[in-house]
């Protein structure tokens, strides 16, 4: 980020703000990195070291929540502002809240606070406190109170009773905002599977339990391949001898029944916990989504904001319909979503194999040998994707150079989820562990370049297949540059024809 606005926003801030800043950072940068930052410039730094200035996302969500919105017109003025990623937020909301009872606590109440928890804390704790803050910040605050706390293993995102039980001692409404809080985790705290990551690339909490090796995030795992990732090796026939004549049979996907089939879309805007951000934009994507498989002869059914459960019945309610005059089947997934997973409102992950598997061969008969699409706009891990320029290609070498890019991007995948029978698709919006992005005005990146591509083709006078408008997506989104990171979508397949897509 630009050095000479980071300058302005620190010249602007007061030294009670600096400090409120550094308390809301105590999630995403060590404490001891923190300790004795009195300017904003030294916790720019800090923030720095661990890649939460590569964008304006996180310094945005530190100006708003101390009401500096005045300080945000400095951050606007970049054209890129509307691009976010799907993945999750860095700002806790537990330190948001803490930050609201710190706003709204009363000098008085404060004095009534440090009393009534001089006992557990300490009253030299709180008298070394209390010196120390006021050098830095002029007087001690309720933040210094919280941060006692919690060194005192007292208060923590999942340990509010002891703060709920003192603010009801002084105030109901102080009280009632512990208490919303706490509703909120507790709503969660049966249904989460894991926990979320950070722009930081750090979990917040370590899970109680390990997840299933289905739904492993971590690339170091090579034992979950063996459960994921299936071998396309099924005891196969005597290669065909069939005349030529037959030839656009078995090259080409038969599309004969109008409407050619069923495209749902999921459309995942408006989370329900504390984790996951709204997802601003999504609804351009439904409706380039709706129209363009509409023109192409789907019939198209939408389901807006479904839990993770609601996902699954919904995928299995469509598996179970008789495919017979169905030529195609699509679904669309737009949601958050991290290595081999999406998330429902609820913030609990569906596995990409769930998605597909209510339309195997053996589940779904009347899909055997039809293709099954799958587009999915989700972030799949914390990480950014960067460029880099191609060395110049050596004699005869032009036409291996013309992929090196590409490769380079990719990198090496452990244990990613494909399907494992034949005839699927899966087109993601991204490489596993790296982000996907989204423009907040105009949709993502991946799902409006793959309608541009497939509107294309299909007015198009050439008979182009999927796997080579897919090419085409690839190269229009790897060419551009994304809150100054690269973003490479990945399909996955195992088509055994070409698919050729029109207007009807």
């Amino acid at each position: 980020m630009d050095r000479v606005t980071l300058s302005h926003i620190d010249e602007e801030l007061e030294s009670s703000e600096v400090a409120a800043l550094c308390f809301l950072c105590r999630d995403v940068v060590q404490k001891k990195r923190l300790e004795g930052v009195t300017d904003a410039k030294v916790l720019f730094m800090r923030l720095e070291e661990k890649g939460l200035l590569e964008n304006h996302v996180f310094l945005s969500q530190l100006l708003h929540t101390i009401r500096r919105q005045d300080l945000l017109s400095l951050l606007e003025s970049d054209s890129r502002r509307q691009e976010e990623t799907d993945a999750n937020p860095v700002l806790s909301d537990y330190r948001v809240m803490l930050y609201q009872i710190y706003e709204d606590m009363t000098r008085e109440n404060l004095d009534k606070m440090k009393f009534l928890l001089s006992s557990k804390l300490g009253r030299r704790q709180t008298e070394t406190c209390n010196a120390s803050a006021g050098m830095l910040f002029g007087h001690f605050t309720a933040l210094d109170v919280f941060a006692e706390m919690e060194k005192n293993s007292l208060l923590s995102t999942d340990q509010l009773d002891e703060l709920h039980k003192v603010l009801l001692e002084l105030d109901q409404t102080l009280a009632s905002t512990v208490h919303r809080y706490m509703q909120g985790v507790t709503q969660q705290h049966q249904t989460r599977l894991s926990p979320h990551v950070s722009m930081d690339y750090q979990m917040v909490n370590k899970p109680s339990q390990p997840k299933p090796a289905a739904l492993s995030i971590s690339e170091t795992q090579p034992s979950a391949a063996g459960q994921i990732v299936y071998a396309d090796s099924e005891p196969s026939s005597e290669p065909s001898s069939e005349p030529s004549s037959l030839s656009d049979q078995t090259e080409y996907y038969a599309l004969i029944h109008n409407p050619r089939g069923v495209c749902m879309v999921i459309n995942n805007e408006k989370f329900l916990g504390t984790e996951l951000r709204n997802r601003a934009g999504t609804q351009q994507d439904e409706e380039a989504l709706r129209t363009v498989f509409s023109q192409l002869g789907f019939d198209v059914k939408v389901h807006n904001n479904l839990t993770a459960e609601a996902m699954r019945q919904e995928l299995k309610k469509l598996g179970s319909r008789n495919f017979l005059k169905d030529d195609v089947l699509v679904v669309c997934v737009l949601s958050h979503g991290q290595k081999g997973s999406v998330f429902g409102t609820d913030e609990q992950e569906v596995s990409l194999r769930e998605l597909t598997q209510p339309f195997l061969s053996g589940r779904a008969p009347t899909l055997a040998g039809k293709p099954k699409l799958f587009f999915i706009q989700a972030c799949q891990g914390s990480s950014y994707q960067r460029g880099s320029v191609p060395c110049p290609p050596k004699p005869r070498q032009e036409e291996e150079n013309r992929e090196s890019r590409l490769e380079e991007d990719a990198g090496r995948v452990y244990g990613e989820t494909v399907p494992w029978d034949a005839d699927f698709l899966l087109g993601m919006a991204t490489v596993p562990d790296c982000k996907s992005f989204r423009n907040t005005a105009t949709g993502s990146i991946y799902i409006q370049q793959l309608c541009t591509q497939l509107m294309r083709s299909a007015k198009s006078s050439e008979e182009d297949d999927l796997l080579t408008i897919l090419t085409r997506v690839n190269r229009e989104v790897s060419k551009g540059e994304y809150l100054n990171f690269k973003q490479m979508p990945e399909p996955k397949y195992t088509l055994t024809k070409k698919l050729v897509l029109k207007c009807v």
